[in-house]
């Protein structure tokens, strides 16, 4: 996995990088170009400034050798010129009669074959490129040039746009490097935080400690504390489930362990008879007390799955399982379910809460009775699953610990889980489980499941 700060710096820098190297090309490009207008602005001066000292300011005894002298001696300045500029062109002349004689030029001037055209231009002379500026003289028949070699033009123009980019290429590291410091000292708050954990103890489920933290933070801190607050409940859980599970596991053990001692002890037939028969029950218990545990384990948070279901097929088909044991205790099975009944619900889950209801019922209906299973509407937009016998009832004041885990109300035989996977159940599926005795005689169990819309 990627660092934070490689992920963050990383395309950061690459944008920073390419937009200073685009920003450098474009000002380079145009640096270039404007650097290169105002050389040719100094040639038009140039020219212009000759034009002016040659209409005003030229003694009428001076020849042109002496005047070309003057000139060449101000375009060109010597070693040791304190008003000499490192950017400072060396600016050559010629002047010309209309016809093309040469009057006078500048010591470094290009021989040229024949008068420039009038205006900026380019001349080559042996092998050098030479930018030039022709003005004609107003009032008289003179032509003026005036020129540099293009060769130092852009070496001083080189010079120039490599002092504006140094700044820029030196710069971009230092910058890239503030960037790296300063994304450590943002993530610094991280790292601590991250550094907290790791030196926590690998057994401590408590809160986090509620120092300031950064906003973006904060929502870490609280998922993290919401989760370590899950864990606590679901470790307490387990410890709670496994240690009321070894209780109770150890008390059927200990009478199995009993009964099997005088199956071994026993003298006659009819005592070792008695003694296995005790044996198988115990035995059977157990097993049951085992598969309620198991049961109760798989239950836990998320394992449902809510779906849309028809309430009446499933449990025609959970009632129909319990037919042979119904009959092995000679107690009728009841349906009365008004159609058309969806629920929203799993039917693994609400499959294990009917049998754990029914079978508890059988347990308590006397022979020759009914146990009755109706489905009907509910009150509040639900479904009410309801299940009767005509046993004896359970007593008021025990009503509130039915499904207590390992409580057993007037059942010797039970493990007293029945109800608590229903409750839990009905919890997981947004439901409500109510417990009442009959008017009649006999105990109701009433399930209330949400409705859902109608199943196509």
């Amino acid at each position: 996995m990627i660092a934070i700060r490689t992920r963050i710096l990383a395309p950061t820098l690459a944008l920073v990088m390419a937009g200073s190297l685009a920003l450098a090309l474009l000002a380079l490009r145009d640096s270039h170009r404007e650097i290169e207008g105002i050389y040719d602005a100094q040639l038009v001066q140039g020219a212009r400034l000759l034009e002016s000292l040659l209409q005003t300011g030229v003694p009428a005894t001076a020849t042109w050798t002496e005047l070309a002298g003057v000139f060449d001696r101000a375009m060109q300045p010597g070693p040791g010129d304190v008003a000499a500029h490192p950017y400072e062109n060396q600016l050559t002349f010629q002047i010309w009669t209309a016809d093309g004689q040469l009057l006078a030029r500048s010591g470094n001037a290009p021989r040229l074959a024949e008068v420039p055209p009038e205006g900026l231009h380019e001349v080559f002379e042996n092998g050098r490129e030479w930018c030039g500026m022709l003005v004609r003289m107003a009032g008289s028949d003179l032509r003026i040039w005036v020129g540099e070699r293009e060769d130092l033009r852009q070496d001083l123009i080189q010079r120039i746009v490599s002092h504006t980019l140094w700044p820029t290429l030196v710069g971009l590291p230092l910058l890239v490097g503030i960037l790296w410091l300063l994304l450590g000292w943002g993530l610094r708050p991280l790292q601590d935080f991250a550094r907290g954990l790791r030196e926590r103890d690998q057994h401590s489920l408590a809160p986090l400690p509620a120092g300031p933290l950064p906003p973006e933070l904060q929502p870490m801190h609280s998922a993290l504390d919401h989760l370590l607050a899950q864990l606590r409940a679901l470790l307490d859980r387990e410890r709670r489930f496994i240690a009321d599970a070894a209780h109770e596991l150890r008390t059927p053990l200990a009478i199995l362990d009993l009964h099997a001692q005088n199956a071994q002890r026993a003298e006659t037939a009819a005592e070792r008879d008695e003694a296995l028969g005790y044996l198988r029950q115990g035995v059977s218990r157990a097993t049951r007390l085992a598969s309620q545990l198991l049961t109760l384990a798989r239950l836990e948070p998320g394992a449902t799955q809510v779906q849309p279901l028809e309430l009446e097929p499933l449990v025609r088909e959970e009632l129909a399982e319990l037919t042979p044991l119904a009959l092995e205790r000679q107690v009728e099975l009841v349906l009365a379910a008004q159609p058309g009944q969806p629920v929203l619900g799993d039917p693994d889950a609400i499959a294990i809460a009917l049998q754990n209801l029914v079978t508890n019922a059988l347990a308590f209906a006397p022979a020759g009775s009914a146990v009755e299973v109706g489905i009907e509407p509910g009150q509040d937009d639900g479904v009410l699953l309801r299940v009767e016998d005509s046993g004896p009832g359970v007593d008021e004041a025990e009503l509130a610990r039915l499904c207590d885990r390992f409580y057993s109300a007037g059942n010797p035989q039970g493990a007293g889980l029945g109800l608590a996977i229903v409750e839990t159940i009905t919890r997981r599926l947004g439901g409500a489980l109510s417990f009442s005795n009959r008017a009649r005689g006999g105990f109701c169990v009433e399930l209330r499941l949400p409705r859902a819309a109608p199943v196509v």
